[in-house]
């Protein structure tokens, strides 16, 4: 008499099995080749510009003309030359009024907002803050640069309330022209932020709100206990969005100032701009598009490690 062993395999389960495996690696190409044109168009307009960036930052070409190898002299000017160092810097400087401010005033503007009752109310105020995000950066500018005008809507404001020594043309001045460039961005920043946090606000489950009044926690305490620690992962997007603007911000600065007055406002994005197509250094203008994307890694990355939920 013969014993069938059930845990030996049968000829038919080892043909199911391998046809299940065909089935799986069919698949899995199947989804590769779907995302074939997708892959092929980031490889030739992403991947591959930004190889000849790097390629061409080694050499001084002026984009027509034969190139001379410049090993790594373009990167030396970047940290030595103060113009373009010191775009660098306004740069860093624009953090404060592209992620600092919109950021602050969004949570505060979502904390309120999640208050208020009426529904009315609240679509009229989402609407009108997030109004500016859906306005182009170049529009913003040539709007901002009418209402910073002498006569402008901001200097009629100030003048109106008693303030006409505050007033002056503020994209013209050398001390206030890139605090004004940075509140354009404050502008446009704020109305993404606040619709971001407050969908993390309508995620957060209500019975912690009210386990926080119960235990006699004001608004400031619930803000603090509840709402930030519930918007880890809101915060960090919102931050690394607003970062990236700042460091890379383009469309704003060129179409409100170009730069000026002088250097006053100029930005690396604004200088790439002249190197390459004004002065024709295109080996100058790639190396400081490699120092920016290098820099903006590096502040991003820490961030995200930083708002990771724990």
């Amino acid at each position: 008499m013969h014993l069938i062993n059930p845990t030996r395999s049968r000829p038919g389960d080892h043909t199911a099995a391998s046809r299940s495996r065909r089935t799986l690696r069919a698949r899995r190409w199947a989804g590769w080749l779907f995302a074939l044109p997708a892959l092929a168009f980031y490889a030739v307009f992403n991947f591959r510009p930004i190889l000849l960036s790097i390629q061409y930052s080694f050499y001084d070409w002026d984009g027509i003309g034969a190139s001379t190898w410049a090993g790594l002299e373009n990167y030396r000017a970047v940290f030595t030359d103060p113009e373009q160092l010191s775009s660098l810097l306004h740069a860093f400087y624009l953090i404060l009024f592209f992620t600092v401010l919109p950021v602050t005033l969004a949570l505060i503007s979502a904390s309120v907002m999640r208050q208020i009752q009426g529904k009315f109310t609240g679509t009229l105020a989402r609407t009108m803050l997030f109004l500016p995000q859906i306005i182009p950066g170049a529009a913003a500018g040539v709007a901002w640069t009418w209402m910073y005008s002498d006569n402008g809507v901001v200097n009629q404001l100030l003048r109106a309330v008693g303030l006409e020594s505050a007033a002056r043309p503020w994209l013209g001045d050398f001390t206030w022209a890139l605090t004004a460039v940075g509140f354009i961005g404050t502008w446009l920043s704020t109305g993404l932020c606040t619709m971001l946090l407050l969908a993390g606000i309508g995620k957060i489950d209500g019975s912690l709100y009210e386990a926080a009044r119960i235990d006699g926690a004001g608004a400031i305490r619930q803000f603090r206990s509840v709402t930030l620690p519930g918007l880890r992962n809101e915060i960090g997007v919102c931050v690394t969005i607003t970062v990236i603007a700042a460091l890379a911000s383009f469309d704003v600065v060129y179409l409100a100032t170009q730069g000026g007055p002088g250097t006053q406002t100029m930005v690396p994005g604004v200088m790439v701009y002249n190197l390459a197509f004004n002065e024709s250094r295109l080996g100058a203008a790639s190396a400081l598009a490699v120092v920016l994307a290098l820099i903006v890694i590096a502040v991003i990355v820490p961030l995200q490690r930083l708002f990771r939920e724990r």
